[in-house]
């Protein structure tokens, strides 16, 4: 398979101080032919300070995406970010993961034609997200159990994705029996099946958002391969202020519908159908 630039599509909303550590971790990847779109569900004016920062004294090549803030609007804004993308293949994540080096070249190197990516992510508590630092990501010491134990991390099976690499990466992702999906916040796969299927569904507000569209890339004849041993992110504390019961209750049916009717394509996704 020929070189594959990527799109990496990061979603944030007023989270400046994490996204500022998640674009530390873009700028150590390893593999560098990549773009980042930043996909910004209406955040204020400090999050555009920190982006133009690195737009300026960083050689990271990105794009900011924003929408002004109407509630929680995030595949809206993903389907604008999808459409400002630049490379064929999609990396989907938030502003509050933070990558491991290997984290782009994994996604690349996994990568297959009518497949795609679901990756996972490792949990922090609040004060562990606080303390990590620049020279922390930098030097990739906050993927280290050692130095996360000493940080107050205590240890449980989950902590095997920080130390899975080559044969046992392989086998935990095979026989996990964590169902492979569409997770917003670490998962890939190829930009034409994404606007085949018309994008994200923009009625979805939190809660199954991601899964929807996974759910019809599936109907598609996509499947779905488990890497969330090999694909590695921190994800840092926060709150999630915008549950909301009646939204979960309403993307429940929209998913329901979805199955049962094994639909491709939204009509109300990138490109309005009604």
């Amino acid at each position: 398979m020929n070189a594959v630039k990527a799109s990496v599509i990061i979603s944030t909303y007023n989270q400046p101080q994490w996204l500022e550590k998640v674009l530390w971790g873009y700028q150590v990847q390893t593999f560098k032919d990549f773009e980042i779109v930043i996909a910004d569900d209406g955040s204020n004016a400090e999050t555009k300070v920190l982006i133009d920062s690195f737009k300026k004294n960083s050689p990271l090549e990105i794009k900011h995406v924003w929408q002004p803030d109407q509630g929680f609007q995030k595949t809206k804004i993903l389907n604008k970010a999808i459409v400002a993308s630049a490379h064929d293949y999609l990396i989907f994540t938030d502003g509050d993961c933070i990558p491991r080096n290997d984290f782009v070249s994994e996604h690349i190197r996994l990568r297959r034609r009518n497949y795609f990516l679901s990756g996972g992510y490792f949990k922090l508590p609040k004060p562990l997200s606080e303390a990590i630092t620049r020279h922390d990501i930098e030097h990739q010491d906050c993927f280290k159990l050692r130095w996360l134990q000493t940080h107050g991390l205590e240890k449980n099976f989950k902590a095997n994705k920080l130390t899975a690499f080559g044969f046992k990466a392989w086998f935990l992702n095979t026989f996990t029996p964590t169902k492979a999906t569409f997770d917003g916040m670490n998962v890939s796969g190829w930009k034409k099946d994404i606007l085949d299927v018309n994008g994200f569904d923009e009625r979805m507000q939190y809660g199954g958002e991601d899964r929807e569209i996974g759910e019809r890339l599936m109907n598609k004849g996509i499947a779905f391969r488990q890497v969330r041993y090999s694909t590695i992110c921190l994800h840092l504390y926060h709150e999630r202020p915008y549950l909301n019961a009646l939204a979960l209750e309403k993307n429940k049916l929209i998913r329901k519908q979805t199955k049962r009717s094994k639909t491709v394509v939204t009509p109300y996704g990138i490109t309005k159908l009604t």
